[in-house]
């Protein structure tokens, strides 16, 4: 049985700020979502002088790039798929509107996977959770990073050769409003998709479809713990390690050659 998601229909409708330079696009939008902004607001900023990634990591942000966050409510019991799932329909949207395939690292980023030059990131995502409805749903900021048109030499020197930029990649370069259409469409779609279970479980078959690293050794937090088997039904990262399968739920997750 599908849930209602809340903030749609009747209502305020949903606010779009756009800024030249912003702190952290994120904080900006966790403020209105505390005042009551409704699903699907959205903050975009051209630059972030501190903008945040997972596990408090820094995320450059120069020009070039998308960085947005949008308000977005799912389930409490779906929530911990929040990141995933905006990752494979993000990825959904970049493969049909910009060609471009990309494949799902755990449990937030996309990677173009390039046989000579190696995994390469695209884009990033953040997931906040800020409060419970009486309707049992968390309300969430997810924050999206894409390399939309960046300029290598303005990226930091060791991270440069790491990182994937669409126009550099796709048959026709995409401009920065479409990938934010693209992006908040994804956004959405994921929320909608999490809401039911039938939803659900399509979105499940896709993450672990794109999922990357199979069988391959995972390092977290600097410990190798075991192969990669899947993904399971809440979004955990399945590994198969020396005491058995074991379900990873947060860390920093480095997919190694198998051993």
């Amino acid at each position: 049985m599908a849930s209602r998601l809340p903030g749609r229909g009747a209502g305020p409708t949903p606010a779009r700020e756009s800024y030249d330079e912003l702190p952290s696009t994120q904080d900006r939008a966790i403020e209105l979502l505390r005042v009551g902004a409704p699903d699907g607001t959205r903050v975009v900023a051209a630059r972030q002088s501190s903008g945040r990634g997972r596990l408090d990591h820094a995320w450059s942000s120069p020009r070039g790039g998308l960085y947005v966050s949008i308000v977005v409510s799912v389930p409490i019991g779906r929530a911990s798929l929040l990141p995933v799932a905006i990752g494979a329909t993000l990825a959904d949207r970049l493969r049909r509107e910009c060609g471009v395939a990309t494949r799902l690292k755990w449990p937030n980023d996309l990677l173009v996977v390039d046989g000579v030059l190696g995994p390469r990131k695209l884009a990033g995502v953040l997931v906040d959770g800020i409060g419970l409805t009486p309707e049992g749903f968390l309300r969430c900021v997810a924050g999206i990073g894409v390399n939309v048109a960046l300029r290598r030499e303005e990226l930091p020197t060791e991270l440069a050769p790491t990182v994937a930029i669409l126009a550099e990649i796709a048959a026709i370069p995409p401009s920065l409003p479409s990938v934010e259409t693209a992006t908040a469409a994804a956004v959405d779609s994921a929320a909608r998709a999490l809401a039911s279970e039938p939803g659900t479980q399509q979105l499940l078959e896709e993450i672990r479809r794109m999922l990357y690293g199979l069988g391959r050794s995972a390092i977290v937090d600097g410990v190798r713990v075991g192969r990669i088997v899947g993904v399971a039904d809440d979004g955990a990262l399945e590994v198969d390690g020396a005491a058995g399968r074991v379900a990873i739920r947060t860390g920093d997750l480095r997919v190694d050659e198998p051993e």
